[in-house]
């Protein structure tokens, strides 16, 4: 149990760093606002539905086993 939330808690940082790099590129590349802001709610959007899967497959609905790092 202490493994698997160690897991967590690390996917959990990692995928917030990489969303973070994400929007930030977003921020920094100039395009048009609208295009910004449609690529800033598909990142946010891909970033919760990767949140709840980890988090359904810590607490047992998604049966994957023990998390690894190659697979979400």
């Amino acid at each position: 149990m202490i493994g698997g939330l160690i897991y967590l808690v690390i996917y959990i940082i990692v995928v917030g760093l990489i969303l973070w790099l994400l929007s930030y590129l977003v921020d920094v590349i100039p395009m048009q606002p609208q295009f910004k802001q449609v690529a800033k709610i598909a990142i946010l959007v891909i970033g919760v539905l990767i949140i709840i899967l980890l988090l359904l497959n810590f607490i047992g609905v998604i049966d994957g086993g023990m998390p690894r790092l190659g697979r979400l």
